[in-house]
C-alpha cells in the first residue's frame, strides 16, 4: 500500500487533535470553564476557538478569501461582533463540553475531507487581517499546515491548563 501526501497529512492532525483532545477527557463543564494560570484561557474555549478558527480555515479553502475572515474591521471593530469574538474563547454558561467536542468532531470530519479531496496547489490570497502581511497568498496545502500548527500549539496551552486544575498530564 503507499502512502501518500494526504494519508501523511490526515495521520498528523489526527495524532495532535487527539493529544488535545486527552486534555479534556474526563472534565466537568465547570472545570472545561477554570482558568487556572494568569491567562483567561479555559479548556473548553481553547476547544471552541480551535474549532472556530479551523471551520474558518476550511471555508477559505472551499471559497477563497471570501469564506474566511471573521468579518471583523481590526481598525475600528464593532463592540458586538467583538465581543461574539472573544466568546469564542469561552465555554459560556448555556455550553457544554460534549456540545462543543461535536462541533470539534464535525470540524475534525471536515478536514480530512478537505485535506483528501481539495486541490492541494491552489493558491488563495489571505483575507486582510493585522496578522497577514498584505497581499500574501496561500495554497490549501499551506492552510492545512497552518491548521496542524493550529491544534499542536493550542494543545500545549491546554495541557498546561490541565496539568493545573488536576495534575494530568497529555505525556510524562
Amino acid at each position: 500500500m503507499t502512502i501518500t501526501e494526504r494519508d501523511e497529512i490526515v495521520a498528523i492532525l489526527t495524532k495532535h487533535r487527539g493529544l488535545f483532545l486527552v486534555t479534556v477527557a474526563g472534565l466537568t463543564d465547570e472545570q472545561a470553564r477554570l482558568t487556572p494560570t494568569v491567562s483567561a484561557l479555559s479548556l473548553g474555549g481553547l476547544v471552541k476557538h480551535v474549532t472556530a478558527t479551523v471551520a474558518q480555515w476550511l471555508d477559505f479553502v472551499e471559497h477563497g478569501p471570501a469564506g474566511g475572515g471573521m468579518g471583523i474591521d481590526w481598525e475600528n471593530p464593532d463592540p458586538a461582533l467583538f465581543e461574539a469574538f472573544a466568546n469564542g474563547f469561552r465555554l459560556l454558561p448555556e455550553e457544554t463540553l460534549a456540545g462543543v467536542l461535536e462541533d470539534w468532531e464535525a470540524a475534525a470530519a471536515r478536514t480530512d475531507a478537505l485535506v483528501r479531496s481539495a486541490d492541494l496547489d491552489e493558491t488563495h490570497p489571505l483575507p486582510q487581517a493585522p496578522w497577514f502581511p498584505p497581499g500574501e497568498v496561500w495554497s490549501n496545502r499551506r492552510v492545512f499546515m497552518h491548521v496542524l500548527a493550529e491544534i499542536a500549539q493550542h494543545a500545549g496551552h491546554a495541557d498546561i491548563l490541565r496539568e493545573s486544575i488536576d495534575g494530568q498530564k497529555t505525556m510524562g
